[in-house]
Formats: structure tokens, C-alpha cells, sequence
């Protein structure tokens, strides 16, 4: 944490609405930091989704000179547990994020408790015996207003008795609730006397069974951020509608009388035809259709780290969107531009084959190294050693034998030059007794050695390669979009469940890759795509893809 000068707040240039607000706040209330929190509950893992709000609460504590505090919202026990908790930790401090402290919801049950008993005593919440369906019969409309439970004239005494006994486990759950006693007529709904504390008999991951009421969100949340000083609660702009309710909680419980916290909304990340709901996600396991949480096909940040994404494309992905209140789709094609424009400056180079096809090289003897460029975009530049025989594969998807005019590969009595090495022409196709291709014979030119032609012979395709006797298996992971493409996922995955969203194919890779594996994670196979070294499965490298080597408009 950084404390700041009025002339140093004055001089930051702020990026968006939001930053323009927490700058008009310092300024207004004399602060020299600021205090914003990431709450996630932790009854599952994090997503793309949240991704969003992760950054704007750092990013903005960051610039403003201040800290983010990580709060887990444990306040319905219901499913969460020290798993998630741990999960959501890891990734945060994947992302490169560092938190102040670490604060739990469940730690403040005392002191919210005694916050309801405060509005008790001032007469602004009540016991009420309504069941769910009747309060919501009784809740209006958003044109009509909401009918007075008879409860809400209890009195204080009573309702200081009932609330006590509710604590103490004398009621079955959903016999009595405790609601915050506002406005049946307000035009916002959050505001007709919602429920504040409910019974519910779970275990709770932290606080064991010492619990059996639990506040709801809308009366927690203020609460916490004001225990913890937080000064700004960023939050999605669903929570809109609850900022009435937010500030009434802090105005009502009898809390340091300051102007703050203060929240400000911003637009949700909507990714077009991505899935985020785990519920969906868990239909998937249930149909075997996933391999586990960390399935690279996942938009979970530690799926995604599993495929290759980094923290930083990640956060650039993030900065590209920026914080607004329109909730426009976003295209992943932005995410895939962010991510390959890294991997293009960093990821090693590499020659893979995904679909072998031999090549007989008939007038080379022999075996040379020669040298491949590692990165061309790093400096200083290095190479690595790939060996050269009279045989080597190359993809199938390289040759035609009968080519159009405008196929620039491979074809019989055609020429191409291969990576690094030289220019060679097929004389003739060996097929089997099937008529199925079995390998090409093809002729080099001495004289166009890479580096040093003096062939003369023009060539308008290049094309990758792996020695047939300097190689090595690798498995290589093709990963898609869950959902077929051009359908939209409505809720039934039986219909538009993509069954070719992960392919598994036996690769040849240059032998070389062994070695620079050790030192390197993210590699360009060329002309095939950026891929993620996984892990290392019965003695073969496994790699997964992360992006495409193709760019589009869209993404630009």
C-alpha cells in the first residue's frame, strides 16, 4: 500500500467512469487510499466470468494506491468447502494478484447478529412466519405494491424473543424468518421487507454446527465491507437494484458514522456461447463428457491455465473489454488475439507433424544438422538442431496428387521447399494394394540449401517436416468449443454437445523438443498452432492447444 498526496490523486488520469468516481471520492473525503474486495463464495471454482471483477478490484486498489482485500462470502454452507477455497487462492495468485489479508464472512456471525438485533430494537425488522410462496405472493408487483404481513406488527419484545429462540434452534427450517422492516410499497422490490436471516440446518465448513441462522447476502455484504473499511464495493451490475439495500444497512446498524463504503456497478463479462454455469458443467461429468475440473475445454481459470492461457493475456483480455454498464457479448476471438500476440513474442519454435506422411528422399545419402530459429522475434536470436536424412514425414494435408493450380504445397512432379532444409520435387507416389497412398519419392536440389540457395528455382510454398529417423511421439491434444459450432447452447447438451471439442492424435515431433521441454512450456508448432506442455504421460510428452495460429477481423 501506497498512501498518496492530494496533488498525486489529482494528477492520476483515470480510465473509466469508476476511476473517475473513487478519484472524486478521495478528493471529497480527504483519503489517501483506497480499500476494494474480491468476494468470491466458495462453493465452486472460479471462471472467466469473474475474471472481470478480479482485475477492477485490483487493478483499481493498485492505481489508487491502496490493497484488495480476499473475502470469502461463506455465508450459506450449502456446498462450499476448503476445496474451493484453496482452488480460488491458487488461481488468484496465478494470475500474478496479491491480496492484503484473507477474511471470512463467517468469522462477522456474531457481530451480524448483533447488527439485527440493533435494527430489532429500533423497530426496522420483525419475525415473520410467512413461507417462501407467501412472501412472495405478498411481495407485489413492479406495478403494484406489496401487502403488510400481519407479523410486522409485532413487538419488540416479541420479536427480540423469537430471533433468539430461531438462534438457539428451537424452529424448524423456513417456520420463521427475519426480515428488515422498509417499505411494502417501494417502486424496488429489494426493498419490500426482504429476509434478512433464515434457518437452516447445515454444517457449516468453518464454523461446524455452532450456526443455524444465516444472514442473506443483501444484509451481510454491506456489513462485511464495513467491518473491513473497504471504501469501494465493485460489483456486477445485477447488484444495481440491491444498492438501495446496501446503503440502508449501513445507514441503520449503528456503524462508524462515514460516508463509505460506496458501490458502483459495472457490466458483467458475457462471452458469446460460453457456457459458465457449473450446474451445466456438472450435467457434463455426470454424461462423461469431461475429463475433471481442470478439462482444458472448460472457461474455469484453472482449466484454462491447463490449456495454456497466461495471466497476462488474460488481464490484457481484460483491459481490451474494460469496465462499462453495457452488457454486450463479447467474441472470444478478442481473448484468442491477446493470447496469440503474446505466445507469437515468447513461445519457442518448433516442427511437429500431426498426420505422418513418408517422404524417400532418392539422391540424398546420409544425415546433416541444420538450424532452426527459435523465436524470430526474441533477441538475442537462437536456434536449435534438427537432424536431415533421406527420409522424413511430412503432414498429409501438404500433398496432392492431383493439385488445382493455386495449391502451393506439395504435388506430384511439383516442387516445395521445406523449412530450414532444402527444395525437393515428387517423381513418384508408392501406393499399397489398396490405392492407398504408402509414401512419395521425391528428388532434393543441392543447391537450395536454406541460407545459401543458388538454385534459381522459385518456389511458392514452404512447408514443416520431421526427420523419419531423428524423431520423436508426442501426443497432441486439438481442443474446440463444447457447444457445435452454430448452434447456441440452450440448456440440453444432448443436442448440441461437440463431441470433436477434444481430438487426440499421435504426433512425430522434432527430437529436439525433449530437451528444450525442460526449460519451456508454451511452443508455435509450425504452421499448426500454439500449444501448452501439459504433462508428461507414459513417457510422451502431452501437449494441449491453446490458440490457433489464425487471426480474424473480428478480433482486431
Amino acid at each position: 500500500m501506497k498512501t498518496l498526496t492530494r496533488a498525486e490523486i489529482e494528477a492520476i488520469e483515470t480510465e473509466n467512469y469508476i476511476e473517475a468516481a473513487i478519484k472524486a471520492d478521495m478528493l471529497k473525503y480527504n483519503l489517501d487510499h483506497i480499500v476494494t474486495r474480491f468476494p468470491p463464495e466458495p462453493n465452486g471454482f472460479l471462471t472467466i466470468g469473474h475474471l472481470k471483477a478480479i482485475a477492477i478490484d485490483f487493478k483499481a486498489a493498485e492505481k489508487f494506491g491502496g490493497y484488495t482485500n480476499l473475502r470469502f462470502d461463506d455465508t450459506n454452507p450449502t456446498g462450499e468447502s476448503v476445496e474451493y477455497e484453496e482452488a480460488i487462492k491458487r488461481d488468484i495468485s496465478w494470475l500474478g494478484l496479491k491480496w492484503q489479508n484473507v477474511f471470512y464472512a463467517s468469522d462477522y456471525f456474531e457481530k451480524m447478529y448483533d447488527c439485527a438485533v440493533v435494527l430489532i430494537k429500533k423497530g426496522l425488522a420483525y419475525v415473520c412466519s410467512l413461507n417462501e410462496d407467501e412472501i412472495r405472493a405478498t411481495r407485489g408487483t413492479l406495478t403494484e405494491p406489496g401487502v403488510n404481513c400481519a407479523d410486522r406488527e409485532r413487538s419488540i419484545e416479541e420479536n427480540l424473543d423469537l430471533f433468539s429462540r430461531m438462534r438457539n434452534g428451537e424452529f424448524k427450517e423456513g417456520e420463521y424468518t427475519l426480515r428488515a422492516k422498509i417499505d411494502m410499497a417501494s417502486p424496488n422490490i429489494n426493498m419490500r421487507d426482504p429476509i434478512i436471516y433464515r434457518i437452516l440446518y447445515k454444517e457449516h465448513y468453518r464454523q461446524g454446527n455452532k450456526w443455524c441462522i444465516y444472514p442473506m447476502y443483501d444484509f451481510a455484504h454491506p456489513l462485511e465491507d464495513a467491518f473491513e473499511n473497504v471504501t469501494h464495493s465493485l460489483c456486477s451490475l445485477e447488484f444495481m437494484d440491491h444498492r438501495p439495500l446496501y446503503e440502508w444497512v449501513l445507514n441503520n446498524c449503528d456503524l462508524p458514522n462515514h460516508p463509505l463504503p460506496r458501490q458502483i456497478e459495472f457490466a458483467r463479462m458475457n462471452l458469446e456461447n460460453i457456457v459458465l454455469s457449473k450446474r451445466h458443467f456438472k450435467k457434463l461429468m455426470a454424461m462423461g463428457k469431461l475429463e475433471g475440473w481442470e478439462d482444458p475445454r472448460l472457461p474455469l481459470i484453472g482449466a484454462m491455465r491447463a490449456r495454456g492461457y497466461t495471466p497476462t493475456a488474460l488481464l490484457d483480455f481484460i483491459d481490451r473489454v474494460g469496465a462499462s454498464k453495457s452488457e454486450g457479448a463479447i467474441s472470444t476471438d478478442v481473448l484468442d488475439f491477446c493470447q496469440r500476440e503474446e505466445l507469437n513474442k515468447t513461445a519457442q519454435r518448433v516442427m511437429v507433424v500431426l498426420n505422418p506422411l513418408k517422404i524417400v528422399i532418392t539422391n540424398y545419402t546420409g544425415s546433416e544438422q541444420l538450424e532452426i530459429e527459435n523465436n524470430p522475434n526474441e533477441e538475442p536470436k537462437t536456434t536449435h538442431k534438427v537432424t536431415f536424412s533421406n527420409e522424413i514425414y511430412i503432414d498429409k494435408n501438404d500433398f496432392m496428387e492431383d493439385a488445382p493450380t493455386n495449391f502451393f504445397r506439395l504435388k506430384k512432379d511439383g516442387y516445395v521447399r521445406l523449412k530450414g532444409a532444402y527444395i525437393i520435387k515428387c517423381d513418384n507416389v508408392v501406393k499399397d494394394k489398396d490405392g492407398n497412398i504408402d509414401y512419395l519419392e521425391c528428388s532434393y536440389i543441392p543447391e537450395s540449401k536454406s541460407g545459401g540457395d543458388t538454385s534459381g528455382i522459385k518456389v511458392k510454398g514452404t512447408i514443416h517436416w520431421v526427420d523419419a529417423k531423428d524423431n520423436v511421439d508426442i501426443t497432441v491434444r486439438k481442443i474446440g468449443s463444447l457447444v457445435k459450432e452454430g448452434m447456441s447452447f440452450t440448456g440440453d447438451w444432448e443436442s448440441v454437445f461437440n463431441e470433436d471439442s477434444l481430438i487426440t492424435v499421435n504426433a512425430k515431433a522434432s527430437t529436439c523438443i525433449v530437451e528444450m521441454a525442460k526449460s519451456h512450456k508454451h511452443f508455435q508448432f509450425l504452421r499448426e498452432g500454439y500449444y501448452y506442455l501439459f504433462e508428461e504421460k507414459d513417457n510422451k510428452l502431452v501437449f494441449n492447444l491453446t490458440v490457433n495460429l489464425k487471426d480474424t477481423k473480428k478480433a482486431k
